[in-house]
């Protein structure tokens, strides 16, 4: 069972951001739609919301590429900001997305950003499906990436980025990128299509436990277990696991193991570390201090309130 924040770290969680603020709000508190959309309002204009837009160059894109450099290019800088929670009307996060539809190469109905590499590699095609479900993008080059996605599942439920190269086993890092953009898709348009290949990547996920092999039982990344904020392209136990709660997927006993690996990472004061930072340039930390992090806080209370939730 998870401790409970002590008063200071109760205290410490909030204030900082309002992106984070907005979240513990609505997914914690319990507070009416108006008053944390109100705070989510100041994504745009305050913080680390602020400090993004303001990176913006005039031809709409961030850190002078599409998907490179890691982590100041536009398809991660948008990324960043959709977990941020900036409106989805935003017009820079539009014009943006924009540039990731406008100036791609398409294959097979998707995009690819490598000359030598024509091919719609299913992880950047998940990611920028994701950041243009969640802005208000109106252009139907966004159903032609979903319609790839979901017809290009590997055996028993999932995705590979290297299945043109012959891959068949589900890779969790692509199959989490996916799975968020299809779902946003989903959330966005309304349309049922990719409803089987959600459910069976689902099911693959969970019976790995989110992190174990099916077939020994042992633990397939130990990095897996410690939560990281932003997880970039990366997977992790907190990324699945808050995942299934956005989506309102049933609490499957099967998610009872990476909820315990979960708790096990809880600080004597009841928060959660900070995590590593992924290897790339930045354009700033979101987050300073070394040992806890208040995303991976507040993401692993509001996993445990829906867990618990009867």
């Amino acid at each position: 069972m998870a401790a409970p924040l002590s008063d200071e770290a109760a205290d410490w969680l909030r204030g900082e951001d309002p992106s984070i603020d907005w979240q513990l709000e609505r997914d914690l508190d319990g507070s009416a739609a108006p008053v944390w959309k109100r705070t989510r309002s100041r994504v745009a204009t305050e913080g680390w919301g602020e400090d993004l837009l303001a990176r913006q160059d005039d031809e709409g894109t961030w850190g002078g590429g599409l998907y490179t450099p890691k982590w100041t290019s536009t398809n991660y800088t948008l990324l960043l900001l959709r977990r941020l929670g900036l409106d989805e009307r935003n017009e820079q996060a539009i014009a943006g997305c924009r540039r990731l539809l406008d100036d791609a190469a398409w294959v097979e109905g998707g995009v690819s950003y490598w000359r030598s590499h024509r091919y719609a590699e299913r992880c950047v095609n998940g990611m920028v499906l994701s950041v243009c479900s969640y802005f208000a993008v109106d252009d139907s080059r966004i159903d032609s990436i979903a319609e790839l996605l979901t017809s290009t599942g590997v055996p028993g439920g999932g995705w590979n980025c290297e299945d043109y190269r012959g891959g068949t086993h589900a890779s969790f890092h692509t199959t989490i990128s996916v799975l968020e953009g299809l779902t946003l898709w989903r959330h966005r348009t309304g349309r049922r299509e990719a409803d089987a290949a959600i459910d069976a990547a689902h099911e693959t996920l969970l019976q790995h436990r989110l992190y174990r092999s099916h077939r020994t039982g042992e633990v397939i990344d130990r990095e897996w277990l410690s939560p990281h904020f932003p997880p970039r392209w990366h997977y992790d136990v907190l990324r699945g696991l808050d995942h299934f709660r956005a989506v309102g997927h049933d609490r499957d006993p099967r998610l009872s193991d990476a909820v315990e690996a979960l708790v096990a990472k809880q600080r004597p004061d009841g928060t959660w570390p900070k995590g590593r930072r992924y290897g790339g340039v930045e354009f700033f930390p979101i987050e300073t201090e070394r040992a806890r992090g208040r995303w991976n806080t507040m993401r692993a209370l509001r996993v445990l309130r829906w867990w618990n939730d009867a």
